[in-house]
């Protein structure tokens, strides 16, 4: 799942105008952002394993502490937590928090039984969607597409850099999509974590293109 945590990123705005789509990506995409760092410390661990699934040959082998279940409900806790501190919103911190959580919730129907229920524990789910290169495709690129429908439909650009800003990260988004779907196998485990890091610019060309958009509606 990529483009998937994204585009619930995009319709959550229709949700609460309050936070910058920045916030939103942060929060929709924070298990996938702290998991790169994990590999690189090596808290965590992943394998290239050419055929795993239909979807992607990386065999998810050890990260219980961002990708189990327990784990989520906690980054979730600490991000509304956190927000909830600094801006006093209640609503918005709801929010954040459940949006750290569906990433898990779209994991468990895409991954393998590779998800682990908390750090400890042998037992991993998963609906195993990956086994399905075409049904993975039309689900993944249905949630993307109802997102910036959502995203449009509350907001409007202020200026050509609110315009073109946005369909820029939507582009790129589609192109970094289809070349981890369809590219060349990863030449090793480091370098996933290092491209993990890359989602970061994502986060922040959101916030850049939020400042040049506006709600339609209060």
């Amino acid at each position: 799942m990529f483009i998937g945590h994204f585009g619930v990123g995009l319709a959550a705005k229709k949700v609460d105008q309050k936070p910058s789509l920045g916030t939103l990506f942060f929060a929709s995409q924070f298990i996938d952002l702290l998991w790169p760092i994990f590999l690189l410390l090596g808290i965590e661990q992943v394998v290239i394993d050419p055929g795993n699934t239909a979807f992607t040959p990386l065999d998810f082998v050890y990260y219980p502490f961002t990708h189990s279940l327990v784990g989520v409900l906690f980054w979730g806790i600490v991000v509304g937590g956190v927000y909830y501190l600094i801006k006093k919103n209640s609503k918005t911190a709801l929010l954040l928090g459940g949006l750290v959580v569906s990433h898990w919730v779209l994991d468990f129907l895409t991954h393998a039984p590779d998800l682990p229920i908390a750090p400890g524990l042998d037992l991993k789910v998963g609906l195993g969607l990956w086994n399905s290169l075409i049904f993975t495709l039309l689900f993944e690129t249905a949630i993307f597409a109802v997102g910036i429908f959502l995203y449009l439909k509350i907001t409007h650009a202020k200026n050509k850099k609110g315009e073109y800003g946005f369909w820029g990260l939507i582009i790129f988004l589609i192109l970094i999509y289809i070349m981890n779907v369809f590219g060349s196998t990863p030449p090793n485990e480091e370098a996933i974590a290092w491209a993990g890091n890359l989602q970061w610019l994502f986060v922040l060309w959101a916030y850049w293109v939020d400042k040049n958009r506006d709600a339609n509606q209060k």
